[in-house]
């Protein structure tokens, strides 16, 4: 399946790292925890960083019911970018990063009931894999203080950078170092609540979590 990119969803600058297939965005969401939500708050342009989680063609956010920037029946706009590595290059212009992005716009929905709890499970799924069962679920009092949006990943658009820097001929022979530095994110050791008895063990599915 592919992008269907709209006029504000094509990408115009470095079009050649503009990725089509569906399964690249899904690739990028899949594999990353935080996106930062764009919206009018007031008049105003406002952008917070937020948890997420995918299920299918839709884009679940959570985040308090107080929270003024989710009370939204309008327009926003979603980003998440995963950086893998810097680029040093032979000039300062040329200096890059290899990363991955996608940002999807679209109008959310807020979610009640049964679905409410469904996408409260996907997003405690993706976070944290094998806690919807492990952990209690939340109760009347904490779903009310709990706002869940819905948005469709029908308008999106993906860009990734990959590779060398791309110098200019005239520099490959300068005595400067060129190449990437990559970034790489991994889980250490557990480190367990000050409140947990001590001989409680830690359990196999966050173990899992750091493979």
């Amino acid at each position: 399946m592919t992008l269907s990119p709209t006029d504000r969803s094509t990408i115009r600058r470095a079009k050649e790292r503009a990725a089509t297939d569906r399964s690249a965005l899904y690739e990028v969401l899949d594999r990353n925890l935080v996106c930062h939500l764009g919206v009018i708050v007031d008049g105003a342009p406002r952008v917070l960083p937020t948890g997420y989680a995918r299920e299918g063609d839709t884009l679940y956010i959570h985040g308090s019911s107080g929270a003024r920037s989710l009370r939204t029946g309008d327009q926003v706009c979603v980003t998440v970018t995963e950086l893998n590595g810097i680029v040093y290059a032979r000039s300062v212009f040329h200096f890059s990063v290899n990363y991955a992005s996608a940002v999807i716009h679209g109008v959310p929905e807020t979610l009640a009931g049964q679905r409410k709890l469904d996408a409260l499970r996907v997003l405690t799924e993706h976070l944290a894999p094998g806690s919807w069962e492990h952990a209690r679920r939340p109760n009347k009092k904490e779903l009310a203080q709990t706002t869940v949006l819905a948005l469709s990943l029908e308008e999106a658009a993906v860009k990734i950078r990959t590779g060398d820097p791309k110098d200019e001929d005239a520099d490959l022979e300068l005595p400067t170092w060129a190449g990437v530095l990559p970034i790489a994110r991994s889980f250490t050791k557990p480190a367990p609540s000050a409140d947990l008895h001590a001989d409680f063990p830690v359990p196999e599915h966050v173990h899992s979590r750091m493979l």
